[in-house]
Parts: structure tokens; sequence; C-alpha cells
């Protein structure tokens, strides 16, 4: 029922985000066109597979779709039109930098962004519809290799180990050394951080 990788009426893209609840960095989207002469096994919601198993799908999907794209909105975008809003203008880049222009775009949730080439938001989509699933993969590595090289820039936040999210980690090194320049400062347990007035 949800083989839509291509269809009668055209190609078919899938978009999925990631990191629309962290405490830190962009959140990101990715828009994947797959190949139906060259099916992927193993295709899942990302947040289902191991973090070596993503690594190795990221590399296939970007050798075997017909088209992919990846895009951000970063933390300034995020606190000024929130992170709804952030997660839209994401998908809408990913869908525009695509090198193939699709027929039609399958989206994972249930709201879309604003888009020239009809559009359908499927609840679980990252689930049950293979592009989608590429699509959550994509997303998913980029913004964990953005992390870990925050990781690095600042040292005293583990963000290769808790990606940002409001763990019990984050929220000591939070604490202690207060709110970055990454930081959402429109996320409560950081704007209770920043100084009043």
């Amino acid at each position: 029922m949800w083989d839509f990788s291509a269809t009668d009426s055209g190609l078919i893209a899938g978009v999925d985000e990631a990191g629309r609840g962290p405490l830190a960095g962009p959140v990101v989207a990715a828009a994947v066109i797959l190949d139906p002469e060259r099916p992927i096994d193993g295709l899942a919601d990302s947040k289902a597979l191991s973090a070596k198993k993503r690594l190795t799908l990221y590399s296939i999907i970007q050798e075997k779709a017909l088209a992919w794209a990846v895009a951000e909105a970063d933390v300034g975008e995020i606190d000024q039109i929130n992170i709804l809003q952030a997660t839209l203008l994401a998908m809408q880049r990913a869908v525009n930098q695509l090198s193939i222009q699709p027929q039609r775009v399958l989206i994972d949730g249930n709201t879309l962004p604003v888009l020239s080439i009809p559009a359908q938001a499927i609840v679980q989509g990252d689930r049950i519809i293979p592009a989608i699933s590429a699509a959550s993969i994509l997303a998913k590595v980029h913004r964990d290799r953005i992390m870990e090289d925050y990781a690095r820039e600042f040292p005293g936040f583990a963000f290769d180990l808790h990606k940002g999210y409001g763990t019990k980690q984050h929220l000591a090194e939070l604490a202690q050394l207060g709110p970055l320049p990454i930081h959402r400062k429109s996320f409560r347990p950081v704007r209770d951080l920043l100084p009043s007035g």
C-alpha cells in the first residue's frame, strides 16, 4: 500500500527531520527520492536503528538514491520563529535543494511546510514509507555529526553523548557553565538560566 518510491504520478520524495526536541543546535531536515530500480534493504525509522547501522545506511542512501538533500534551520531561526516553523523551514529548504523535482512529497508528521509541489503529511511515516525512513536516517546522522563537532568545540558539554537533549547530564552542564551561543534561548531550561531583563 505504501510503496511510494515511484507511482503512476511520478517520483515521490520522502521528508523527515531530526532535532526538534534538543536544547541546543540546529533542526535538520532531509529529503530523499529513492530509485525503484535500486532498492535499499534495512530502511527503518532512524530511532529504531543502531548508530552503526545508521552510518552504513547513510552511505548507501547517498549512493543509491535518485536525489537527496539535507538542510538546516539554525538556533537563531528557531528562537525567532519557534521550533515548529523552523522545522518546516528546514523541510522546505531540503525539498527545494533536491537536484530532481518530485511530483509528490510525503512528510513525516502532521504538519506540512509551504511547497510548490503536492504534499501529504503522514503520522509515523518514518516507520512505513521507505523514502521517509531514508530521510530520517540522513537527517539524524547529519545532526549527530554537528553535535559531535560541538563537543570538540565546547569541551565542557558532552554533546557527543546527549546530542543536545535535555538529559540530566546536559542540565547539570548548563547549570554549571551557563548557556552557549548554540543553545536555544526560547526553550525553557535555557531561558531560565538567562539574565533577566
